[in-house]
């Protein structure tokens, strides 16, 4: 016999909660908890219950179609104005003014992005000069004296390299 209630107390001890005598499970306090309990675990089967039974469609996400409008504040954009108030022939001197002021900073601004654009840098300008002395030169030297021309050239260009200094 106390073999048996050894095995049981033993039992309690690894289920990790005390057996708790039956007055004191038919308070209403212990009766609240054990309901609490009951609801939470009623809840988890539903769930459970509601994952099992609900289907899923593997299917990609749909992507929002892009707007083939667009949308702009003042029509100006849609006409391609300047500005929004023009005047002609003396019309509004004041608005014909500021139009002239407004061509003209526009017109400045593209002529510098064209030079730019066009502008040869001093580094590429030094070595274009230097090209172009041999082949000037090679222009009015007589043929007789071209071979002794071409291996100046040569020399002149093998000097103006870096000569390291002596180490005395």
């Amino acid at each position: 016999m106390a073999a048996g209630m050894g095995e049981g107390v033993h039992s309690e001890r690894e289920s990790g909660r005390a057996h708790l005598s039956k007055h004191l499970m038919q308070m209403k306090f212990m009766q609240r908890r054990q309901d609490n309990e009951n609801k939470v675990e009623f809840e988890e089967s539903q769930q459970r219950r509601i994952d099992e039974t609900h289907w899923v469609i593997d299917v990609p996400e749909l992507t929002a179609k892009q707007n083939r409008y667009s949308l702009e504040p003042s029509h100006i954009a849609c006409e391609c104005l300047k500005f929004g108030r023009m005047s002609f022939k003396g019309f509004n001197p004041a608005i014909e003014k500021i139009m002239k002021t407004y061509d003209t900073e526009q017109e400045l601004e593209l002529a510098e992005e064209r030079e730019k654009e066009i502008a040869v840098s001093d580094d590429e300008m030094a070595k274009r000069y230097d090209s172009l002395i041999g082949t000037v030169g090679k222009k009015f030297v007589k043929k007789r004296h071209r071979s002794s021309a071409d291996n100046e050239v040569e020399a002149k260009k093998s000097k103006l390299g870096f000569l390291k200094p002596s180490d005395d």
